[in-house]
């Protein structure tokens, strides 16, 4: 199972014949492994990595990280919380965190007045939120371990005589 997750992760397009002949298993194993990991919710979803600055119809969208602190709810802890969170469709992701918050999301707005919007409006309205301290993504340089920046400089050493 681990080498179909690896295989996958890489390069979530690879056929199942390819994947076949890359572990040595025929290739109704490799099908019944991705169906048993998707069944079991280990696989929740294919999608493709899109470089943010060169998605023309998505380019000037604007990017947050939000540290939120909060009352944790009697029996819920932090997940009611974080469930009345992720529900928004601003809310592209929701981390449980140790040290000085409790909550990271990363939201996605149209422009800078509607990630302020709302995070007055929306998120610091919400039982349980104690403060919020947002942080603009300038830009993107490595996520989920692809590189998003071309680096054209040529690195040689200069040899000298």
């Amino acid at each position: 199972m681990e080498e179909i997750l690896d295989l996958l992760r890489q390069n979530a397009r690879l056929s199942v014949k390819d994947m076949a002949a890359m572990t040595k298993k025929s290739e109704d194993e490799v099908k019944a492994i991705m169906k048993k990991l998707e069944e079991e919710g280990v696989i929740l979803k294919y999608a493709a990595i899109v470089n943010p600055e060169k998605d023309k119809a998505n380019k000037d969208k604007v990017c947050a990280e939000i540290q939120i602190q909060v009352q944790p709810q009697r029996e819920h802890g932090f997940d009611a919380i974080a469930d009345r969170i992720y529900r928004f469709p601003q809310v592209r992701s929701v981390y449980l965190m140790s040290g000085g918050y409790d909550l990271k999301i990363i939201i996605e707005g149209d422009n800078l007045k509607d990630v302020a919007l709302f995070v007055s409006e929306k998120l610091a309205t919400l039982e349980g939120v104690r403060s919020t301290k947002t942080n603009f993504v300038l830009k993107t340089y490595k996520e989920n371990d692809v590189i998003y920046v071309e680096d054209e400089r040529d690195r040689r050493e200069g040899v000298q005589a």
